[in-house]
Order: structure tokens, then sequence, then C-alpha cells
């Protein structure tokens, strides 16, 4: 088992790709605080792993507030004593609206879940690191990301801002034994995009960027996010930091 007696805080657990990083990390011997705000999802994934030698702690959470994504941090290395790993995962979409038709209201949703309840997390699991010698943070960005035109102008400078704060964060603190890296993943089979933006999106946005969304070979599942995922968290990729790894099937090497 790659993370046997790990202790690792997952972001976003209830569904698609996190759940999946908690349930891969768990089966692979890592203690998983599983957060997200639908408890009753956590508790169910909780009880799919009971035959594992890991396990998951469901914590409910709104991560959109700074106290409880700094609070489950804190409740993470107080209630195991440790921490190890941590999987930013947690995000939202928006709407395919470019800037002109953004609103204040999306806008700041999107960056406070996708970018600022990030950092609040990362900052604070940094402080228990530094005090530990070591630890690791994934960083869950997209190919949006890397990229201009995947999704809407909110979304958009939202995972630009995750890229450039993971390099950032993998690069102040290398020689503190600190890593951080991202997954950029292309078109994968989520909830994402059954989001409350989605429900009512810009179709005029949305027609400009499907136009050249043909050539995507295919979408991913969750899991096989979840195996990079692993990677990134185990000592397999102790050389690896500061970096973000495109996982798209080859989309955006056309």
């Amino acid at each position: 088992m790659k993370l046997k007696g790990k202790v690792a805080v997952v972001t976003g657990a209830s569904a698609g790709m996190g759940r999946d990083i908690a349930y891969l990390f768990a089966k692979e011997g890592a203690t998983v605080y599983a957060v997200a705000r639908r408890v009753e999802r956590l508790q169910e994934l909780s009880d799919s792993v009971k035959d594992f030698e890991g396990k998951i702690v469901p914590y409910g959470a709104d991560l959109m507030n700074r106290e409880d994504a700094e609070r489950i941090i804190e409740f993470a290395y107080n209630d195991s004593g440790k921490l190890d790993i941590l999987v930013n995962n947690a995000g939202i979409m928006d709407d395919f609206s470019p800037v002109g038709d953004v609103k204040d209201e999306m806008l700041e949703k999107v960056f406070t879940l996708n970018v600022y309840s990030l950092f609040y997390t990362s900052r604070k699991a940094v402080e228990i690191f530094l005090k530990e010698g070591k630890g690791n943070i994934i960083n869950i960005a997209s190919i949006g990301g890397l990229y201009g035109a995947r999704a809407g102008a909110a979304y958009t400078a939202s995972k630009h801002a995750v890229v450039g704060l993971t390099k950032n964060t993998g690069y102040m603190y290398a020689k503190k034994n600190i890593r951080c890296n991202a997954i950029c993943p292309g078109g994968v089979e989520t909830e994402i995009n059954a989001g409350e933006y989605m429900k009512d999106a810009n179709q005029e946005g949305i027609d400009i960027i499907m136009a050249n969304a043909e050539g995507n070979p295919r979408s991913g599942t969750g899991m096989e996010i979840a195996t990079i995922a692993l990677f990134l968290a185990s000592k397999d990729s102790s050389f690896v930091n500061g970096q973000c790894i495109t996982a798209d099937s080859g989309w955006t090497a056309f």
C-alpha cells in the first residue's frame, strides 16, 4: 500500500473526482478526512471502505466560508496527530459567459470556491507542514487553467490562478520538504457540468467553445484522475514539484 499510515484531507469528496480520490487513498492505507457539504454522501463513502486498512472520516463543511476551510485542516491534524497530504479538489463551473456577460454574484462564488478556499486550506496546511518538516499539496486545476477557451471567463481565470498558486507554492517551499503539484484534467465525467450555473448557461459562450471541442478524443473518469493523485501523494513522485500534469487523452496535444 502506497499511503499506509498517511493522513490526508480531500475536499469536494462527496462526488466525482474527489470521491474517487478519497476512496483510492483509503484503499491504499490512508486515513482520509473527506470534506463536503453533503454529509450523507460522505457517510456512504465511509461505509464503502470499511474493509480497507485505511478509513474515511466524513466532515461536513462549507468551503465558501474561510473559518470552515481552515477548521477542517486543524481538525484533521488534532484528531489524528499528523497531516501528510492535502487535496484541494472542490470546485464549481461557471456558465460559459465571456467577460462582458459575467455577473458579480457568479464571479465571486467561482473565485471563492475555486481559488480562495484552496488558498485558505493550503495556508493552514503549510503552517502544519512547516512544523512537521514535510507535506504534500495536490490541487485539482483544469486544462482551463492552461488554455483560454475551455469554459467561461470566470472559471478560466480561477483555474489559471490555481495553476499559478501551485507553481509558486511548490517553488517557495521546495527546500522545506513541502511539495505542491496540480492535475489539469480535460473532459471528465463528474457532476461539475450539472452545477447551478450550467442550468442557465450562456448559449453564445457555449456555441463558441463547443465549436472547437470536437477534437477531444474522449472523456475521462474520476478514477483515472485519482490514480494520478495517488502518484503525486506517494513517494513515487518525490522529485516532482511545482508541476501541472495534464490528463486529457491527448486533447491539448492537437
